[in-house]
């Protein structure tokens, strides 16, 4: 008994050391100057583009990734193809790879020298440090999450069900739309929600292909950092809590709506 509460202890230590800790000074940090003072940071022509930038980006990111990410799910678990083992395991590569690193290969792709970047402004579409890239580079490093809920759901359920209602005359959407789909929502839920965090919070590969221009291609992170480092820190903490409250309004959303629906 003594052991258990001794280990419940240290993860709860744990947890407020590298967690709580952390979230609630940058909370306390925002406020502490009153709610005006938080709303005039907010509302500043930089910091409101910034988040306005981001949402738009997330926006764009979360519903491409949600699709190809059911899409490629489907495929690995319900088909057979050649490279299946490889395709899965390239999944995980944005999560192996450091963003910059992502960043860069964008540049060197997409960049005035790169192998795609000429062909793009002659026919007059800046790639890089502009809109696109970053949107790319957010899909990027944001892809595996829908897939990585999915497939064990999937593989869960199995196919017995889809068979049947093939069996009865239901073509593939039929199937999808009545079928698997219901059963795998909520895991598709959770990769929506993982995706969307991960879009709000892109900092490295965003960060290389932007340019990092004010009021044009500077997102929520990069102006917490900006403000940060020129000692606006009553921004960069301002602009923190919104993206933290929108991930815990999407958390708590999931929350309220899941026994609803499952009760139903």
């Amino acid at each position: 008994m003594r052991s258990k509460l001794s280990l419940r202890l240290v993860a709860l230590c744990y947890l407020a050391v590298v967690l709580v800790g952390p979230v609630v000074m940058v909370f306390y940090r925002a406020f502490e100057s009153g709610v005006g003072d938080f709303w005039r940071a907010i509302s500043d022509g930089q910091a409101a583009h910034a988040l306005w930038l981001t949402v738009l980006i997330a926006l764009i990111a979360v519903p491409l990734n949600t699709i190809f990410g059911v899409a490629l799910s489907l495929a690995i678990v319900r088909r057979k193809f050649p490279g299946k083992g490889l395709v899965n395991a390239f999944v995980d590569l944005p999560l192996a790879l450091s963003p910059v690193v992502v960043g860069l290969a964008l540049l060197l792709l997409y960049g005035r020298q790169g192998w795609l970047g000429p062909w793009f402004l002659d026919h007059g579409v800046q790639v890089v440090y502009a809109l696109p890239a970053m949107v790319l580079a957010t899909i990027f490093v944001s892809l595996p999450f829908v897939v990585r809920e999915v497939v064990p759901v999937l593989r869960e359920i199995g196919d017995e069900q889809e068979q049947a209602a093939s069996t009865l005359g239901a073509n593939g959407w039929q199937t999808f739309r009545r079928i698997t789909l219901p059963a795998i929502r909520w895991g598709v839920a959770y990769g929506v929600v993982l995706t969307a965090a991960r879009s709000l919070g892109e900092f490295g590969a965003v960060n290389v292909v932007s340019g990092r221009i004010q009021g044009k291609t500077e997102t929520a992170t990069l102006y917490i950092d900006a403000a940060y480092l020129d000692f606006n820190q009553k921004g960069a903490y301002a602009v923190s809590v919104v993206l933290a409250l929108i991930s815990v309004v999407i958390l708590v959303a999931m929350s309220i709506f899941k026994p609803k629906e499952e009760t139903a």
